[in-house]
């Protein structure tokens, strides 16, 4: 299975620490956030690794290489210095990530997820994704989960994402930047940039997609608050 970390914004709210240097490449806990999901893929046995890159990409290939010293394979997909979005930078990296389904990682998230346990496809699904309980920035969530569906191994049938939860309703989650995706996935999408999340409601609404609860270890590395905050709770002993 390929990985693909995805490492192209320009990280405007994380200014001006982002002026000089790619988001994904600031460090918590003595490594860059792109060394830690790094260790994490080697760790689960995934060893190609496909990185986007736009803003102040040349800075990522020097400091990572081919991937040799973190025991992966990384392939490279140089979005020249415009970023393509979510959707957008996956489309333009298809070609290196083959025809089997492949995981993709937001490469400005923290996270002590098992990445021997991926996101899972049935045959009727093209994506599947890891969510999260709602952090404080983002109350009303992305998703709700439908525990009438659930399957085996926790993974549930992803509700209508546009339901707004009622009372008694199942509660919503916030969509955690880990996904599994076949290709087909984005099968009619043009080259461009385009983002991920109205794929993912679309996909959601015909019923293409899947979801698992994650309750573990997890920061959305916004801005530079919350960048202090995980670099200090990983110096009070979180690791990954």
């Amino acid at each position: 299975m390929k990985a693909m970390i995805l490492a192209a914004g320009r990280g405007e709210r994380m200014r001006p620490l982002t002026d000089h240097c790619p988001k994904p490449l600031l460090e918590v806990g003595g490594r860059s956030l792109l060394a830690w999901h790094l260790a994490a893929l080697a760790r689960a046995g995934i060893r190609d690794i496909v990185i986007n890159h736009a803003w102040l990409g040349a800075q990522i290939e020097s400091a990572l290489g081919d991937g040799r010293r973190y025991g992966v394979r990384i392939a490279y997909s140089d979005e020249r210095g415009e970023a393509l979005e979510t959707a957008g930078g996956i489309v333009n990296a298809l070609p290196l990530l083959g025809r089997e389904p492949f995981l993709v990682v937001n490469g400005d998230i923290w996270t002590d997820f098992d990445y021997t346990r991926p996101p899972l496809l049935d045959a009727e699904a093209t994506g599947s994704l890891i969510l999260v309980p709602n952090p404080p920035q983002h109350p009303r969530g992305d998703f709700a989960l439908l525990p009438r569906e659930l399957g085996e191994g926790g993974y549930d049938v992803l509700a209508d994402p546009e339901r707004l939860a009622a009372p008694g309703a199942p509660p919503r989650y916030t969509f955690s930047g880990i996904a599994m995706y076949r290709p087909e996935f984005f099968a009619g999408c043009k080259p461009g940039r385009f983002p991920l999340l109205p794929l993912l409601r679309e996909a959601a609404a015909a019923g293409r997609l899947r979801g698992r609860l994650y309750q573990g270890l997890w920061s959305d590395i916004g801005t530079p608050e919350r960048l202090r905050e995980l670099d200090e709770r990983l110096a009070g002993g979180a690791n990954g």
